[in-house]
């Protein structure tokens, strides 16, 4: 395991895959709480995602803001995972810029199911961007 405060080549490799990320916000006293998300690695080094203003994870955010996101390759794949740890802002512009490239990148955006997913994201009043800029990167390769 390697520990560093920025994301490598290697870790950007891994990050710019349409693969899943566990959000681990900080709650004080409370347990952590951990949802999945879509995520994207910026060119500043910086991650980000997408919620509704409301959403619990926005609202632990907005009180405590430090947060850790891992991300895992999938089997059969050799075990591979980036972990980054630190602190976010909650940003009112550029979410519903962020859906779309998200959706068109987890998405088959051809599928007719999706139309109205798609339509529901790009008309939602109250979305936020979530950025997490690196405190800590922890990284294992098999």
């Amino acid at each position: 395991m390697n520990n560093a405060s920025s994301l490598t080549d290697e870790d950007l490799e891994l990050l710019r895959r349409p693969l899943h990320g566990i959000l681990t916000t900080a709650a004080g006293p409370l347990p952590p709480q951990s949802r999945p998300v879509w995520f994207e690695a910026t060119a500043e080094g910086t991650l980000q995602l997408f919620s509704e203003a409301g959403a619990l994870k926005v609202r632990r955010l907005r009180r405590d803001p430090r947060a850790s996101l891992l991300v895992v390759a999938p089997a059969p794949e050799r075990e591979r995972w980036v972990a980054v740890a630190g602190r976010t802002t909650i940003e009112t512009e550029g979410a519903h810029d962020l859906a779309a490239r998200l959706a068109a990148r987890y998405w088959d955006l051809d599928a007719p199911d999706r139309a109205a997913d798609i339509a529901a994201m790009g008309e939602a009043p109250d979305l936020v961007r979530v950025v997490l800029r690196p405190e800590s990167v922890r990284r294992y390769r098999m």
